[in-house]
């Protein structure tokens, strides 16, 4: 017989807690982001990608990448957000068989419409349940974690 690998009382507690979080964190910030901005939280990171890309013009491959969402889902997510003018989608001069997509006007102005509500469900459910000390280890811990986990940053590295 093999040995079980067990935790600690202490390393379950902790790694229980994290599941728990990132189980539950994401569909409430769907939820309000779906009630307040009729978008949901992918749809808002790929918006929010967007506001900060070069010329507000990205690659379908550099979105998913740093989404981390496969191809497939974005098209989805990007055929919804076209049909509601949100982005527009093209060849891209370069390279015909790459499809670029780029923020509009609209995209922009709900992207703007959405960030009040958003941060103030970040703020609800993490922030103010937190010390300043507190918010200091989980910046740490999730730098940890976020170079672990995205070692080329894709998602940028934190503030």
């Amino acid at each position: 017989m093999y040995p079980v690998p067990r935790m600690s009382p202490a390393e379950g507690e902790a790694w229980l807690g994290l599941i728990r979080v990132c189980e539950l964190l994401p569909s409430e910030l769907d939820s309000q982001l779906q009630r307040d901005a009729d978008m949901t939280h992918y749809e808002f990171a790929v918006l929010t990608f967007l506001r900060w890309a070069p010329d507000a013009s990205v690659s379908m491959s550099e979105i998913a990448d740093a989404t981390s969402g496969s191809l497939s889902r974005l098209s989805h997510v990007c055929s919804r957000l076209e049909r509601r003018g949100l982005i527009s989608r093209s060849p891209s001069p370069e390279d015909r068989r790459v499809t670029t997509v780029a923020l509009t006007g609209a995209g922009r102005r709900a992207l703007i419409r959405a960030i009040p509500g958003h941060i103030e469900t970040a703020r609800r459910l993490v922030v103010d349940a937190l010390s300043e000390e507190d918010l200091a280890h989980l910046a740490r811990i999730t730098a940890l974690l976020g170079a672990q986990l995205d070692p080329e940053s894709r998602f940028g590295s934190p503030r």
